[in-house]
């Protein structure tokens, strides 16, 4: 081992005096500011201090020179510390997609084999049925295929030819084109292309057309036993690897193995290290030769991997949400995702991300590029780099000194735009028109359609509230306590209780139409009793819920479901819609140490789930075993608002008035528990904040000028006469939703948060925030006065994890 860790620090040494084949040149020679970009060392080694990283990596290169080149910390921490170094090979992750599987992609595109609007059904036959054969080749690269994030991770299986079989069964989860869901299983697929139409496989094709004519000696997939040594180690993985042999030194107690090598993302793993979406290893260097070429027009080193047009169109802004949210082909432009352009790169640059803890962004404005590699995942899982590569990006663009890059950079930006308006036309052809006319039956009214027969012969208790309704307003209570072949039993209260208008606890009682008894579940007790579930055949829940984790309706569910489960009593949930959409998931998971009845379950703030679909969510992930049966809606498209079902809004709670009331929540709500009014007690709870000691003009204004999409804040005083500061007069800020389909209720939640820390920092109880965030790194992120992106862009890496579990129980296109 002593020798080993020699002959690494040796090597590492050796490693620090070579630099990149791209050309080096000073930072000044080149209107940059070695200065300015040394100010990165503290912010790295800051974020390494505290465990986020255990090291990393940055070039940066400026008008074909490179311009910064520097390691930061170890590269190994466990089981024994090595130093990082300039050729420290990376698992990559994610950056397969766009330096291996998009630009094979496009290779083949220039030779005449494939063609971008080609369905891929045309290349592999066996994808059919049920809408895929009408799935493009564009459609995949661009993320709105309709495929879910990745295949179910819990089925056993290995090998490339079981992955073809998976991908070949896997439905769509969406129609094509009309959603974007950053999906592995897209890129799975079009790394299948590739292979099919070359005759060769992916990593080989893509060696001999990229890596070996470009000179990126260090960049492969499955990286070879020489190069080990040098390779950044992931996490460990149980049992033995499947497709490279074990060293001894990776080895550790209980047989747990070290990823270093072989790649970290599981379904790659499975497919013996070779995947379209995953699996690529590379170097800083490396990756610097790519991204020159790219801002090259496709020419390095005088190799031509790709034509300057074609460059272009894989660059080209498309749309790809109704957020105004932009890819291009494997690139991306201009979405959640894109945290790593920073503050200050402008619009039309572009870049990728990978799981692991890497980036490249590339901005033609100024003729730069960004590689950041780290591994952030070693040795735990737990380190976190998404602020960190903005904040890198973001010095990076400020160390630019001469000033024609401005007008470049609104000429590139205008282009931008142009592009965008282009490509809205397109994405707006694609949606259904005839949302706005839909007719969507919920639960209850299939249940009516159907004649009752999932009920037949059952004594049920009913959980709901004046909100169980049908389309033609009768409460469900009435219909189905007159339904045929069914006995209805028993009444069960959420909070607000079965009316849906008391603000307290809620004691049992009598439905004075019915004679059933009541049962309250907001009162001595949150879940039904077992004497109240003896006589009973099957728990009937429907109830409305607004999209939020802190809405507690969706407790009651989870609790009445534990509770059914130890009496094996059937659970039937009464589908309704999500009203704010079932498109976008928001904000940060909830620890699961701080779990209550206000956070019921490990899921992020806006779930974009329907109450069933969490009932699944809930049976699979807490293993609570229930006979759960949903009784699904017929007409809703998770693309829907509320407005656009024909649907009749009752609120579903008595500070819940509207849609606009519901969509503001999520991020509104956050702050209730802290010493502010968020409106309860006036006539629009949730679309006004404020405090007596809040100046609504100095807080409007500080909100306006963060330029947050899709709102505006007007100041206003207002006396609740309710709640927090009742019968006082506050200064505060009215909320106007200006365009709903770019509003971030969670972006601008974290703006408000961030403004009342900086502006009343010894007013406002931050500490109590916590109580609906539940999650207590933002609430860190937040006291240390981070930004609200880069905040949000901490989230990305959990919420992807917690999209691969949604896709799971999605019920609905």
């Amino acid at each position: 081992m002593l020798r080993l860790t020699r002959i690494v620090l040796i090597l590492a040494l050796v490693a620090q005096s070579v630099l990149a084949q791209l050309p080096t040149a000073k930072a000044e020679s080149v209107s940059v500011s070695a200065a300015h970009l040394a100010s990165m060392d503290s912010v790295i080694s800051d974020e390494i201090a505290k465990g986020r990283l255990p090291g990393a990596v940055v070039f940066v290169g400026r008008k074909g020179r490179l311009v910064w080149h520097k390691t930061y910390g170890s590269r190994v921490v466990d089981p024994s510390r090595e130093p990082m170094t300039p050729d420290t090979v990376f698992d990559v992750a994610s950056l397969t997609k766009v330096v291996a599987t998009a630009t094979s992609v496009m290779i083949l595109v220039e030779r005449g084999k494939v063609r971008l609007n080609d369905p891929v059904s045309h290349y592999i036959p066996e994808l059919k049925g049920d809408g895929r054969e009408r799935v493009t080749i564009e459609q995949l690269l661009t993320h709105v295929s309709g495929y879910a994030p990745d295949f179910d991770l819990r089925e056993r299986w290995t090998g490339h030819d079981e992955a073809i079989k998976r991908l070949i069964a896997e439905p769509l989860r969406n129609p094509p084109g009309t959603r974007f869901t950053y999906s592995d299983i897209g890129f799975i697929a079009l790394g299948e292309v590739v292979g099919r139409v070359s005759g060769t496989s992916l990593d080989q094709f893509a060696k001999k057309n990229i890596f070996e004519p470009l000179k990126m000696r260090d960049t492969s997939f499955r990286p070879a036993e020489s190069l080990q040594t040098r390779v950044a180690p992931t996490e460990k993985r149980r049992g033995q690897l499947s497709y490279l042999g074990d060293t001894a030194a990776n080895i550790g107690p209980e047989g747990e193995v070290w990823l270093r090598g072989q790649v970290h993302d599981p379904t790659s793993y499975r497919m013996n290290g070779v995947a379209g979406h995953a699996g690529l290893f590379s170097t800083a260097n490396d990756l610097s030769i790519y991204c020159q070429m790219i801002l090259n027009g496709g020419e390095y080193g005088g190799v031509r991997i790709l034509a300057p047009l074609t460059v272009a169109e894989m660059t080209r802004p498309r749309i790809i949400n109704s957020a105004g949210g932009t890819r291009g082909l494997g690139w991306d432009i201009n979405t959640s995702f894109s945290s790593n352009r920073g503050e200050l790169f402008p619009l039309g640059s572009f870049g990728h991300t990978g799981f692991t803890g890497t980036s490249i962004w590339i901005d033609p404005a100024s003729e730069m590029f960004v590689v950041f590699l780290s591994n952030r995942v070693h040795p735990d899982g737990k380190g976190d780099v998404g602020p960190l590569r903005g904040r890198v990006s973001s010095i990076v663009a400020s160390s630019v000194t001469d000033t024609d890059v401005v007008t470049r950079a609104r000429e590139q930006a205008a282009n931008y735009y142009a592009e965008t308006i282009k490509s809205l036309q397109q994405f707006a052809s694609r949606l259904d028109s005839s949302a706005t006319s839909a007719k969507v039956l919920t639960g209850i009214d299939v249940l009516e359609r159907d004649g009752f027969k999932q009920l037949a012969g059952m004594r049920i208790g009913l959980v709901t509230n004046h909100t169980g309704r049908n389309r033609e307003g009768r409460q469900t209570i009435d219909v189905l306590n007159k339904a045929p072949g069914v006995r209805l039993v028993a009444l069960f209260s959420p909070e607000h209780g079965i009316r849906g208008l008391a603000d307290e606890n809620i004691s049992d009682s009598k439905d004075e139409a019915t004679g059933l008894p009541i049962y309250s579940l907001y009162g001595e007790t949150r879940r039904p009793k077992p004497e109240q579930l003896k006589d009973l055949d099957a728990l009937v829940y429907d109830i409305q819920d607004v999209g939020a984790r802190f809405y507690t309706y969706i407790s009651t569910l989870g609790y009445i479901m534990e509770e059914a489960a130890k009496t094996k009593l059937p659970v039937f949930v009464l589908d309704r819609p999500n009203p704010i959409g079932g498109l976008e998931v928001e904000g940060p998971i909830a620890d699961g140490d701080k779990l209550s009845f206000i956070s019921y379950h490990t899921i992020p703030t806006r779930h974009g789930l329907t109450i069933g679909e969490l009932g699944q969510l809930f049976n699979r992930q807490r293993k609570i075993g229930a006979d759960l049966r949903v009784i699904k809606m017929d007409g809703w498209r998770r693309s829907m608002w509320f407005d656009e079902t024909n649907l009749t809004w009752i609120n579903p709670s008595p500070n819940m008035r509207s849609l606009t009331e519901a969509t503001l929540y999520p991020g509104v709500g956050l702050l209730e528990t802290t010493n502010v009014s968020v409106g309860r007690g006036t006539d629009t709870p949730f679309e006004i904040v404020g405090a007596p000691w809040i100046q609504g003009d100095k807080l409007a204004e500080y909100l306006n000028q963060r330029s947050i999409p899709g709102i505006r804040f007007v100041p206003v005083r207002f006396t609740p006469n309710a709640s927090v500061f009742k019968n006082e007069q506050c200064g505060g800020v009215n909320l106007i939703i200006t365009d709903r389909g770019a509003f971030r209720p969670l972006l601008t939640g974290m703006e408000m948060a961030l403004a009342l820390r900086k502006l009343y920092p010894n007013d406002w109880k931050v500490d109590s925030y916590l109580r609906l965030l539940v999650n207590a790194d933002t609430l860190e992120r937040i006291k240390r006065g981070e930004t609200a992106r880069e905040i949000v862009g901490s989230w990305n890496s959990s919420l992807q994890e917690f999209r691969k579990a949604r896709a799971e129980v999605l019920l609905y296109n």
